[in-house]
C-alpha cells in the first residue's frame, strides 16, 4: 500500500472507533480481515498511525479546530510525527487511494499549529472530565504527566530468577538492544523500533524457555514491594493472567505456597502455560466454581501476604492503551471504587496476625488509591500502613525517594518521573493480636 493509502485506512479505522466505541485492537483486526490485500507491514503501519492519532487526539482536535477522525490524523502527523504542512498536503492529494486534499481551513490550522491558551487536559492529552482528578493528583504537573502517558511505552521484561540471572538474559538479548532497567533489579528494557514496532518476542529462545516474561518495570516494583519470602503462604487475590504471581514465585524460589485466584475464573486462563514455561511449581490456581463459592475459604487468617492487584480505571496504562482513555466514562470510576473497597474488605479476612496486605493499582487517581486506603484503615483499626520509605528500604529498592506519595501512605510511580507505567502500591500490616 502507498503511504497515503495507509493514512486513508487509518482515518477509516478512527471513524469506526468514534462510531462504535470499541477497543482499537478489535477495529484494526476487523479492518485487516476485511482487506486481505493488506500485508503485515501495511497493517502494522496503519496501527501505528491510529495509535499516534489516539495519543495526540486532544491537541490535534484543538489545533485543527475540529473533532473529526480526519482532523485527528492531520494533527497527529504534525504533532506526533513532525511532518510539515507541505508533507501532509502531499499525502492528502486525493489521487488514487489517498485522502481528499486539505481544505483552506485545514491548511490554515496547520500553518498556525497553535496550542497557545490550551488547557491542561489538551496539553496533557486526556479527557476533559478527568481534569479535576488529575489536577488533584499532580497539580501543576498534570499536563506534564499526561504528555508522558501519551508517549510510546518501551517493552519491559522481567528476568525469571527461577531460570537465570539478569546478566545471562542481557547477553542473550543483546541483539535486541536490551538494557538493564533503572530501578527493578530483574528488569530489562527494549526500546520500540521504527513506527513503534516491538520485536517478535515469541520467537526469542529466552522467552520461549521462560527466562524472561513481559512485565512493565512499574509492575515489577509493585511486586517487589510485597516482599514475598521463601516458605511463606501467599494469596494473589486478583491474579488474572498471573504477571505478579510469577514475580512472587521467583522471589520465593519455589518454596512456600502461592494461591492464585480471581473473581472471574476466565481471566486465569493464560496463567497455566505461563506457570509451566516459567518453571513455577509452588502455585495453586483456584478458580471460583459458582457465584457463592469461595475457592480460598480455607485460608482465613492463614496468609503471610495477601496481594490485591485491584480492578481500576487503568489510567496508569495509557502509554500502552491510548484508546482506553477515550472510552472511559465517569460512571466507570464509581464502579471501580466500589470493586476496590469490596476487594480490600475481602482480602483482610485472609491476612494472619502480623501479616501483610499489599494493595496495588495501575491508576494515578487519588480516588482509587490513597482514598481507598484511608477508608479501609478507618474501618479496620487492626491494620496500619507501612511508611513508603520503609517499604522501599526493605525491598532493597533505591533511587525512588520521589515516589513517596504526597497524598497519603504508599508509593506512586509515574511515567514522567520514573519512565514506568503509572502504579500505586502500599503495604498494610495487621497487628499481631
Amino acid at each position: 500500500m502507498h503511504p497515503s493509502a495507509r493514512i486513508a485506512a487509518a482515518i477509516e479505522v478512527l471513524d469506526d472507533l468514534e462510531t462504535r466505541r470499541r477497543p482499537a485492537g478489535d477495529a484494526l483486526k476487523d479492518w485487516g480481515l476485511a482487506r486481505r490485500f493488506a500485508g503485515s507491514k501495511d497493517r502494522a503501519a496503519i496501527a501505528s498511525l491510529v495509535y499516534d492519532a489516539l495519543r495526540r487526539r486532544a491537541s490535534a482536535r484543538w489545533m485543527m479546530k475540529s473533532e473529526s477522525p480526519r482532523a485527528e490524523m492531520v494533527g497527529a502527523l504534525h504533532l506526533a510525527r513532525g511532518q510539515t504542512s507541505d508533507q501532509i498536503a502531499a499525502a492528502f492529494s486525493g489521487e488514487g487511494h489517498a485522502p481528499p486534499p486539505l481544505s483552506e481551513a485545514e491548511q490554515a490550522a496547520l500553518a498556525a499549529a497553535d496550542l497557545s491558551g490550551a488547557p491542561a487536559w489538551v496539553l496533557g492529552e486526556f479527557p476533559e472530565w478527568l481534569a479535576p482528578y488529575l489536577d488533584r493528583a499532580f497539580g501543576e504537573q498534570a499536563a506534564e504527566e499526561g504528555r508522558a502517558l501519551a508517549a510510546r511505552a518501551p517493552l519491559d521484561l522481567r528476568v525469571n530468577a527461577l531460570k537465570g540471572a539478569r546478566e545471562k538474559a542481557l547477553a542473550e538479548m543483546a541483539h535486541l538492544g536490551a538494557q538493564a532497567c533503572r530501578f527493578a533489579p530483574l528488569g530489562l528494557r527494549i526500546q520500540q523500533g521504527q513506527e513503534g514496532r516491538a520485536p517478535a518476542l515469541s520467537a526469542e529462545p529466552a522467552y520461549a524457555r521462560g527466562l524472561v516474561e513481559i512485565q512493565d518495570e512499574g509492575s515489577q516494583i509493585a511486586a517487589k514491594i510485597a516482599r514475598a519470602k521463601p516458605g511463606e503462604q501467599v494469596l494473589d487475590l486478583c491474579a488474572g493472567g498471573g504477571g505478579k504471581t510469577l514475580a512472587l514465585a521467583g522471589d520465593m524460589d519455589n518454596r512456600g505456597q502461592i494461591y492464585a485466584t480471581d473473581s472471574d475464573g476466565r481471566r486465569l486462563t493464560p496463567i497455566f502455560p505461563r506457570l509451566e514455561r516459567a518453571g513455577a511449581r509452588n502455585v495453586q490456581v483456584r478458580a471460583p466454581r459458582g457465584p457463592n463459592h469461595d475457592p480460598v475459604g480455607d485460608l482465613a487468617q492463614a496468609c503471610d501476604l495477601v496481594l490485591v492487584d485491584a480492578p481500576c480505571t487503568g489510567t496508569g496504562t495509557w502509554r500502552r492503551n491510548p484508546d482506553a482513555k477515550w472510552r472511559i466514562r465517569p460512571g466507570a470510576l464509581e464502579q471501580r471504587i466500589k470493586a476496590q473497597d469490596e476487594a480490600l474488605a475481602r482480602a483482610e479476612k485472609y491476612v494472619k496476625p502480623g501479616g501483610r496486605l499489599v494493595y496495588v493499582t495501575c491508576s494515578l487517581l487519588c480516588e482509587e488509591n490513597e482514598d481507598r486506603i484511608a477508608a479501609f484503615l478507618a474501618a479496620h483499626p487492626g491494620f496500619s500502613a507501612e511508611p513508603a520509605a520503609e517499604s522501599l528500604s526493605q525491598a532493597g529498592l533505591s533511587g525512588l525517594d520521589d515516589a513517596v506519595s504526597p497524598h497519603g501512605p504508599g508509593l506512586r510511580l509515574t511515567p514522567a518521573r520514573h519512565d514506568t507505567d503509572g502504579f500505586y502500591a502500599v503495604v498494610l500490616r495487621r497487628a499481631q493480636s
